[in-house]
């Protein structure tokens, strides 16, 4: 099987740019090296200077910063499709850590190959650039939230965007999607107490919009949470015609 016309990183790329033959082959060749990850390894310190990049194959991952009083806050949750530290491919060090939420897979990328494909597919090098301007947008939207959403608003938000972008790469749909987070977690991405996730959660369920439960969310009202939320998904860019 062509394992990069199903992969989750084609299906992504595929959103922007109709991929031709020869570009899904040197998409093919970057994930080859692929290695297998434990849950809770740390796959990039911050400060490393390694030069690798990652392709998340399966699995969830988060992108932390470690503050110098030893607190840690989630920046940003990888899913498959996603790049991990593709900044290094230009800064000398990562300025983030990157830890395995659950076991994972991921294609081991060494920088200079990278750069050799974009040198060689400038169409695969913009689609790359459109996916790193889209989580660069996600992070601005984020600190949006965390600043000026109310909690039972910036977790719907939050539930919302994750769910369009595990529909685009083929895990989830309008009606729900399974998510390995837990309330810890939500917790330190969104910048609430464990006991206030847990809380919007309830009041979120009991008002018939979603509910989070056993490793899944289910959308009981979707139209009524994207209200609730006034979520527009229009930063994600998912939406477009393609560049052929």
């Amino acid at each position: 099987m062509d394992t990069t016309v199903t992969s989750p990183l084609a299906r992504k790329l595929g959103c922007f740019v109709a991929l031709s033959d020869a570009e899904l082959s040197v998409l093919e060749r970057l994930q080859v090296r692929r290695r297998p990850f434990a849950a809770g390894r740390e796959i990039v310190h911050q400060g490393q200077s390694d030069r690798a990049v990652y392709i998340l194959v399966s699995g969830w991952v988060c992108s932390y910063k470690t503050l110098p009083d030893g607190a840690r806050q989630i920046v940003d949750f990888q899913i498959p499709g996603d790049f991990l530290g593709l900044r290094s491919t230009l800064l000398q060090t990562s300025d983030h850590s990157i830890e395995s939420v659950t076991d994972i897979q991921v294609c081991e990328v060494p920088s200079g190959d990278l750069l050799a494909a974009f040198a060689g597919t400038p169409r695969l090098a913009t689609a790359v650039l459109w996916a790193a301007s889209r989580d660069e947008a996600m992070v601005v939207e984020h600190l949006a939230g965390l600043g000026r959403r109310a909690a039972p608003q910036r977790v719907a938000h939050f539930l919302l965007e994750l769910g369009a972008r595990l529909a685009l790469v083929g895990f989830g749909t309008k009606a729900g999607y399974a998510c390995p987070l837990t309330q810890y977690l939500l917790a330190d991405a969104l910048g609430l107490s464990a006991v206030h996730i847990n809380r919007v959660l309830r009041q979120l369920r009991e008002l018939g919009l979603v509910t989070f439960r056993d490793g899944t969310v289910v959308f009981d009202d979707y139209g009524g949470l994207v209200a609730l939320a006034d979520f527009d998904p229009t930063y994600l860019d998912q939406e477009r015609p393609l560049l052929t």
